[in-house]
C-alpha cells in the first residue's frame, strides 16, 4: 500500500511506489505519476519504473520520468515545472522517500512570494523544508 502524503490537493508525494500500487493511486483520483528516483538507487530489490508506467498508462494516468539524485538542479525544477503545468492533475510524485519529490515541488513555486506557505504545505505532509526557506 502506497503511503500517500497531500501536499496540496492537486499534489502529493509518496516513497517509493510499485506497480501493485497504482491501482490504488488510480482509485484516490490521481491523474499523473511523476517518478523522481532513478531506476537501481535502491539495488537489484527496487521496482522499475517501466512497469510502474505500462501499469499506470494502462489505467489513463499520465506517467512522467524525472529521475535524479540529490539536490534539485536548476534543469529539474525547470522540467518538473514543464510537467506541472501541463500535467492533468491531481499529481502524485514518488522517490526514496518522498523528500527529493517535495523539495523539487517547492523550488518550483521559489520567488513567488509563498516561502512560508509553501513550508507550511510540507510540514503538513511530513517534510521539513525549513533549511530552504532563504531559497523560497
Amino acid at each position: 500500500m502506497a503511503d500517500i502524503r497531500r501536499v496540496t490537493p492537486d499534489f502529493a508525494v509518496a516513497p517509493q511506489i510499485s506497480e501493485a500500487d497504482v491501482e490504488e493511486i488510480a482509485a484516490a483520483g490521481f491523474k499523473t505519476i511523476i517518478a523522481n528516483r532513478p531506476d537501481g538507487e535502491g539495488g537489484v530489490d527496487q521496482p522499475r519504473m517501466g512497469p510502474i508506467r505500462v501499469k499506470a498508462e494502462s489505467l489513463g494516468l499520465t506517467f512522467a520520468a524525472l529521475p535524479f539524485s540529490g539536490a534539485p538542479t536548476p534543469e529539474i525544477v525547470e522540467r518538473m515545472a514543464q510537467i506541472l503545468n501541463e500535467a492533468p492533475q491531481p499529481v502524485l510524485a514518488y522517490c526514496r522517500t518522498g523528500t527529493r519529490c517535495v523539495t523539487a515541488w517547492a523550488l518550483v513555486h521559489s520567488g513567488q512570494g509563498a516561502g512560508e506557505d509553501i513550508i507550511e504545505a510540507a510540514a503538513g505532509a511530513g517534510y521539513d523544508l525549513s533549511s530552504l526557506r532563504e531559497l523560497l
